[in-house]
């Protein structure tokens, strides 16, 4: 079989370029399908598309500078932007638009009329936006360089509040991102699960008190069994409820979340089932002395 020359593919790949700065291209599609070799690491790509693991893995293996999708209005457990953290993973900034503002299926009108609805780490990064239009989102991938394009784990982190004595609130996604100096300085607001590995995590760290996931409570509580375990050592600390942020995400958890279970030592600084995650989280900065 003769190679198909670079007309022919093409032809069969139809691209259309809407913005080009400094070499840096925004490309136009109908479908995932069409990303090829021919974006690698200039183009931010725009194909109208959801953004689930499989169409994330046909754009994938082509490393565009930044992708945005379609979400298919997410679907059964999110289908239509699952890829999202597949890309995160591989450090491509990407990102869907809402699916009642754009077509399945037309790039154009998806670029013309779309409206981001969500959105990974690396995107975050550059200063892309729920809410935004897709052709602003799409410049920004095409103007900023990404910060972490290599693959493998994105750390988010950061300070949230900072009292005088140098206690603070660190939000991070994980308890195995404590650093050193959270010990007995720091009230880590994360999004794993509060059962017993977990537990031993919380306590090897040592922070000056803790905020971390349900986990949907589990089976026979196993998500919040955590609490018990570091009540023991008197470490303060409470659950976010899993029916208002999700697992993962500390940093919807700290804006969004409710508490749904505290231990006895953040009970004793005045923390409540109910309450919002960063009041809880104020409350213990400033409370146990």
């Amino acid at each position: 079989m003769t190679p198909k020359t670079l007309l022919e593919r093409e032809e069969e790949h139809p691209q259309t370029i809407v913005s080009e700065v400094g070499g840096r291209r925004i490309i136009v599609m109908d479908s995932a399908r069409w990303v090829d070799d021919r974006n690698r690491d200039r183009d931010v790509v725009v194909p109208a598309s959801y953004i689930g693991v499989l169409p994330a893995r046909m754009v994938g293996m082509h490393r565009p500078r930044g992708v945005i999708g379609h979400d298919a209005c997410l679907g059964v457990e999110g289908a239509g932007i699952a890829g999202l953290w597949f890309l995160e993973a591989l450090g491509i900034p990407a990102a869907t638009a809402d699916g009642m503002s754009a077509e399945l299926g037309n790039g154009p009108d998806l670029y013309a009329h779309g409206v981001i609805s969500r959105l990974n780490y690396p995107a975050e990064c550059l200063g892309v936006r729920a809410g935004m239009s897709v052709r602003e989102a799409a410049e920004l991938m095409r103007d900023v360089d990404p910060v972490d394009v290599e693959v493998g784990n994105k750390i988010r982190r950061e300070v949230m509040e900072t009292l005088d004595n140098g206690r603070r609130i660190v939000v991070t996604d994980s308890i195995v991102w404590a650093y050193p100096e959270d010990e007995g300085t720091s009230v880590l607001v994360t999004a794993g699960h509060t059962g017993r590995s977990g537990a031993s995590f919380l306590v090897e760290a040592n922070p000056w008190a803790f905020i971390c996931h349900d986990g949907g409570f589990s089976k026979n509580d196993s998500g919040v069994k955590g609490l018990e375990i570091t009540a023991q050592v008197g470490l303060a600390g409470a659950c976010i409820d899993g029916r208002t942020a999700p697992i993962g995400d500390a940093f919807r958890g700290y804006h969004e979340g409710l508490i749904s279970i505290c231990n006895g030592p953040a009970r004793e600084r005045g923390v409540r089932e109910g309450m919002s995650v960063k009041e809880a989280a104020h409350l213990l900065l400033i409370g146990g002395g």
